[in-house]
């Protein structure tokens, strides 16, 4: 029997399994077929019984659809008030989970766990709120229908024709801690239906017409009973796992066929596939490889893989396992798997061998059940196809075993030709310990055979050499052949207890070099973020390890496939069938019943949706690649080759949702914000052309109505300037044009601009000759000054003071070290300052100080003046000053003018014209 001791790696994930659990809620589902089986009233009755023993139980959203049995149950029971949402002019309401978080109840009552949420909720869909929850330590019941789960929602629009499309991920369905099968006949259902138990009158006669046919309900009756059996059978898994119970709970009709090297496997393996059809049942077929085996595998691994291609086509899962004899590793699987009932062949001419087989397993288990199919032997018939030949593996084991028989001979002749002369010194004894000692090392280096041999040589050569009379096989002591007897049994024992432990060793180093070189794929694949690097990474691997040579086929932005790997490709590499796999997502080339003769294996790299990218593979060894071991190590490495590309392609999707949500959302706030705050410029402009056109005004009264119309179309020109900035500078457009400009007449011209909103506030400016011309873009500066002057204006009041400084910081840092010159520009206003705590939001898009406020604009000039700075290459912060006002700081790189600069062409033809327009 195999080691019951429980693995040290199973025992810490059990540990932390529930580590992870004391801190989580429990997830209670009440799950039913369909609608009206009766889901929401069992979760309440469950929620009543729970209230009674002195739990805390919280509704947290509950539809009873009219239902007066139903609403009856909440009575009693603690109802969370739901949240208002606006949503295109409707008031909705919705799932509290702040004030869910917040109560923390022992138990929350969430219905329809597959609702999507209202835009503008936390989460998109209601499980993840539930998710939530839980994470918080707070227990939930919920409801969910059969047709809401994601890996059957193909299959219910298959049966009903209806595309479902609320659903929940199966992860978050099978991780519940109890699922509840809420179950009703369909008759009883369609009764509940005409009854109006389940719909409105007219409503559920549009539903027994569509949806609530009798056949669909059945037939979704059967995948609900279905699926809460799945749910089960895994939880009688894991509580197998975790009690370590060995012993076989033959709760389904599981069967487990063992197959051997003989060629008339095939008929076994049809006969279980047609006792497992008729069961309904999982079955599988294994071939358990001995150390007497790799000599017998050698000659027939033909027949084996044959056999093992075939239960594949059936339906079977197919493995080769190792085990020191067939009935341990048959029995030790159908433990592992809990299977309850064993199929293997009973063959003529072989009946002694497989009673023996029958005996072994039945002394291990006596639960068992086994069948014995009659295995009749294949006549040979002289046909046209091909056979594979397998002499070229025997011929290596014959090379091997050649070897193996040289060895032995050398070293019991070294052992006899070195003792022979010092058997006077020597007991005999200790030459039979040295016989044995070389009879250990052929088998456990060469195998059996070449063991057996070094036995039988050893007790020769000892009979001959040390026995007298010597050089004749007759003894002068009868007692020599009880020593003769007990060495040879000696050394058959220690033959097979050493070809024993070759062959685990063996095993042991093959499936460890697997886990070592998987573990590396894995590692390498997660840490590529860009499909070259994974590309780059599986086909390095798979040419070391399967293929000798290895093609990534992907298709382009037009669609159109393209080789993103190597461009060399071998002759024999076919674009016909590379297409015909990325259109059928079906295998095709060698070692498949798709063009079997073309020499490279062609493979699709593919997620549930659609095809990622198709695998060329030509192998190293043909042979080997057709072994089942083969073909799952490459199943599992493209396997982990998908999940890396379809992380990526996911991740670039997730990035363009988000930007395209992004653009939206800012498309959505602009237009919004523009339609409020240009509508009352638009109205008072209208008015006041409606007042020229309508009205006999004195001259002086029509030049006040011009000055008006002036300033709101200037303020309709600012907010469109700032939209305009704001896309350039978003998009990359705005380019910079750095020149010698005079900071003084960049401020002197924005005031004269602003002259007519300052009425009776003061503007202060102090400029030093050191600052005086700046190296900067005079136009980036001039937006930024006239926004910020804009808000002193907008947030303080008419008889206010506005003062405007720089100053040039070229000192050292406190560290006295080497600190990059800096000039700083401050705008200090004696208004009301900004809010507590918005310090830092007010720089956000769409954020104004005082919405309370009177005044307009789309509260983007902040925003976009410290991007601005940024794009200078500055910074621009705000902050509150004493003992009232608000204070916006400039910090933009200073550059020293130099003598050549003074007399470069552009400074003079600069300084020229702002000092004509300071004179004006």
């Amino acid at each position: 029997m195999s080691d019951q001791r429980p693995n040290p790696e199973d025992l810490l994930q059990q540990i932390k399994q529930q580590e992870d659990t004391l801190s989580r809620g429990k997830l209670k589902i009440f799950f039913g077929s369909s609608a009206g089986v009766g889901k929401t009233y069992d979760m309440l009755s469950a929620a009543q019984r729970d209230q009674a023993h002195g739990l805390d139980v919280l509704v947290g959203i509950v539809e009873t659809h009219g239902r007066s049995e139903t609403a009856a149950l909440l009575e009693g029971l603690s109802i969370l008030p739901l949240r208002q949402i606006e949503y295109r002019a409707q008031t909705l309401f919705e799932f509290d989970i702040d004030e869910a978080l917040a109560r923390a109840p022992d138990i929350l009552l969430v219905d329809e766990l597959a609702h999507s949420n209202v835009p503008g909720s936390r989460h998109p869909k209601r499980w993840h709120d539930v998710n939530e929850l839980l994470k918080a330590g707070i227990s939930v019941y919920t409801t969910v229908n059969v047709q809401h789960l994601e890996s059957l929602n193909d299959v219910v629009n298959q049966i009903t024709g209806v595309v479902v499309q609320e659903t929940i991920p199966d992860w978050f369905f099978d991780q519940a801690n109890e699922v509840v099968l809420v179950d009703l006949p369909a008759d009883e259902l369609l009764a509940r239906l005409h009854e109006g138990k389940v719909y409105i009158p007219s409503q559920a006669k549009h539903a027994i017409k569509n949806f609530f046919r009798k056949g669909n309900l059945i037939a979704l009756r059967e995948l609900a009973l279905r699926r809460t059996a799945d749910l089960v059978d895994a939880d009688m898994r894991d509580y197998r796992n975790q009690s370590r119970i060995s012993s076989i709970w033959n709760t389904a009709d599981q069967l487990l066929v063992g197959i051997s090297t003989r060629e008339y496997s095939e008929r076994l393996i049809r006969h279980a596939a047609r006792l497992a059809s008729s069961l309904h049942s999982q079955w599988y077929v294994v071939y358990v490889e001995t150390p007497r085996s790799p000599y017998k595998l050698s000659k027939n691994k033909q027949n084996v893989l044959n056999a093992l291609r075939l239960a594949d086509e059936l339906g079977a899962k197919t493995e080769i396992i190792s085990a020191i004899n067939v009935a341990e590793g048959l029995v030790s699987y159908a433990h592992q798997f809990n299977i309850g009932r064993i199929i293997i062949g009973q063959n003529q001419g072989a009946s002694y061998f497989n009673r023996s087989l029958v005996k072994q397993i039945s002394e291990q288990d006596l639960n068992l059940d086994l069948i014995l199919v009659n295995q009749i032997k294949k006549k040979k018939t002289l046909t046209g196809a091909r056979e594979i030949p397998a002499w070229n593996l025997s011929d290596l084991s014959a090379t091997d075993n050649r070897t193996g028989y040289l060895m032995a001979f050398f070293g019991c002749t070294l052992v006899t030709v070195s003792l022979v002369a010092l058997t006077r010194w020597f007991d005999l004894a200790n030459v039979v310990m040295l016989y044995l000692l070389v009879i250990v090392f052929i088998s456990v280096r060469f195998g059996r055979a070449p063991g057996i041999f070094a036995a039988l040589l050893s007790v020769i050569s000892f009979d001959l050499f040390f026995v007298e009379p010597k050089l004749s096989f007759s003894v002068s002591d009868v007692q020599y052949l009880v020593t003769f007897a007990v060495m040879l049994v000696v050394s058959l024992i220690i033959n097979n207890l050493a070809v024993g432990l070759r062959f685990q060793a063996q095993n042991a180093r093959k499936r460890e070099q697997q886990a070592i070189s998987m573990s590396h794929l894995a590692q390498n694949l997660s840490a590529a973020r860009k499909n070259d690097e994974i590309i780059s990474q599986s086909i390095v691997w798979l040419n070391k390890h399967i293929a000798s040579k290895a093609i990534m086929v992907m298709p382009n932005a037009d669609g159109e496939l393209s080789i993103v790997s190597e461009p060399n490709v071998p002759a024999d590499f076919n674009w016909n069938v590379t297409q015909w796999v990325f259109d059928h997502n079906e295998s095709a080339g060698l070692a498949t019943n798709t063009l079997p003769a073309n020499a490279i294996h062609y493979r699709a790299l593919a997620t549930s949706s659609h095809v990622l990218a198709v695998l060329a593979l030509k192998p190293t060894d043909h042979d080997n690649f057709n072994q089942p071991e083969q073909q799952r190590t490459l199943d599992v490495a493209l396997a982990q080759i998908t999940l890396a590309l379809e992380r990526v392609h996911y991740a670039k999707v997730a990035q363009n949702a988000l930007i395209k949500v992004e653009s939206e959302r800012l498309r959505g706030s602009l237009l919004s914000a523009l339609s409020h705050d240009i509508r009352t410029p638009i109205t008072v402009l209208s008015g006041l052309a409606t007042s020229l056109a309508t009205q006999t005004l004195a001259l002086d009264e029509q030049k006040q109505l011009a000055v008006d119309i002036e300033q709101q179309a200037h303020v309709i020109q600012r907010l469109v300037i700032n939209i305009l900035d704001y896309v350039a500078l978003q998009s990359g457009g705005m380019k910079l044009n750095k020149q010698w400009v005079s900071l003084e007449e960049i401020i002197g011209s924005n005031i004269r601009q602003l002259d007519p909103y300052l009425q009776n506030r003061q503007i202060k400016i102090d400029i030093p000759h050191a600052v005086d011309f700046i190296y900067t873009d005079e136009l980036i500066l001039s937006r930024i000054l006239n926004n910020l002057l804009t808000n002193a204006i907008n947030y303080t009041p008419d008889s206010a003071t506005i003062d405007i400084q720089a100053t040039l910081n070229d000192q050292p840092s406190v560290q006295h070290q080497p600190k990059p010159p800096s000039y700083q520009i401050t705008v200090t206003d004696s208004g009301a300052g900004l809010p507590i705590g918005m310090e830092e939001k007010i720089f956000d898009r769409f954020t104004r100080g005082d919405n309370e406020s009177s005044t307009t604009g789309l509260g983007l000039g902040l925003a976009l003046s410290r991007d601005l700075v940024k794009h200078l290459g500055g910074t621009l912060s705000a902050h509150n000053i004493q003992p009232h006002g608000a204070q916006f700081v400039i910090v933009l790189p200073w550059e020293p003018l130099s003598a050549q600069d003074m007399f470069d062409d552009k400074f003079v033809l600069g300084t020229s014209e702002m000092t004509t327009n300071s004179e004006k």
